[in-house]
Formats: C-alpha cells, sequence, structure tokens
C-alpha cells in the first residue's frame, strides 16, 4: 500500500470516466496518489459493481470475510476452499499503465453491466467502479437521512 503497510488506503469522492474501445479506463487523479501501479479487480459480491484493490488489501479483504462469517479460514473445509476459490476466480490483475489507465477485462465488464460511461468511487481499502446508469439509479434509492435520525 502506498500509504503505509498496516494501514488502509482511504479513498473520497466520485469520478465519472469512460471505458475506451479497448476496456481501458482512465484513474482519478486522487487515487492514482495513494495506489501502486498493481491493482487486483473483481466482482462485487452481488455482482452489481467491481471493487479494485492493491493486491494486499484483497487477501485482507478475503480473510476478513473468512473471519466475519467463520471466524476465519479452515483450509480443510471443502465449503471453505470452494468458497475461497470462487473469490480469487472472480479477480484479475491488473496493471496502472503509463497514462494512469487500468484495463478492465471484458468478462467484468460484462457480468458488472459497465459499457462506457463509469464511476469510480472511494471505499476504505479499495474502490468500487459502476456502469453511471446503475450507480444513479441505485444512488437515488439511498436515503442518508437514516443515518442520523
Amino acid at each position: 500500500m502506498a500509504e503505509g503497510v498496516d494501514k488502509p488506503i482511504d479513498m473520497n469522492g466520485s469520478y465519472r470516466h469512460k471505458v475506451d474501445a479497448k476496456g481501458r479506463m482512465s484513474l482519478p487523479a486522487a487515487f492514482r496518489k495513494v495506489l501502486s501501479e498493481d491493482l487486483v479487480v473483481t466482482l462485487s459480491p452481488d455482482d452489481e459493481c467491481l471493487y479494485a484493490f492493491e493486491p494486499q488489501a484483497f487477501e485482507d479483504w478475503i480473510v476478513s470475510l473468512f473471519d466475519s462469517k467463520f471466524g476465519g479460514y479452515d483450509p480443510t473445509s471443502k465449503a471453505h476452499v470452494g468458497l475461497r476459490r470462487k473469490l480469487k476466480s472472480r479477480a484479475n490483475n491488473v496493471s496502472v499503465d503509463n497514462a494512469g489507465r487500468i484495463g478492465i477485462p471484458a468478462e467484468l465488464r460484462q457480468k458488472a453491466g459497465i459499457d462506457k460511461d463509469v464511476v469510480a468511487l472511494g471505499n476504505t481499502g479499495y474502490f468500487e467502479i459502476w456502469d453511471a446508469k446503475r450507480f444513479d439509479e441505485q444512488d437515488d434509492d439511498i436515503d442518508l437521512s437514516v443515518l442520523f435520525s
């Protein structure tokens, strides 16, 4: 991680970009400042968008999923091995090119419904990549007032 080994990267904001004919999108400059050149892109658990992590953050995310659901990963459990395999098989290693772009594999774009217009938005430890129309639709349904009432 660019900020420190034990500190997750915290990215904020949402940025609209285009995916070019080769499936590449520019990373927001604010994200490029804190990210390394190697990333892991995977489908979100609900397949609605993509998550992009630094490699160690992706591994940490998988560990946290097993910790929160099962108290840890059991390599002797067929179910755990299958779940980990599924998570890893949905992920792709990508590199940031000299122009600050990443290539998003066609299969991931298709499964997440990503066409040309995308929204990249920050989160703690990773960022999300949404099809712009899908993001706008789901974002309209979120009522922040529930946090303050």
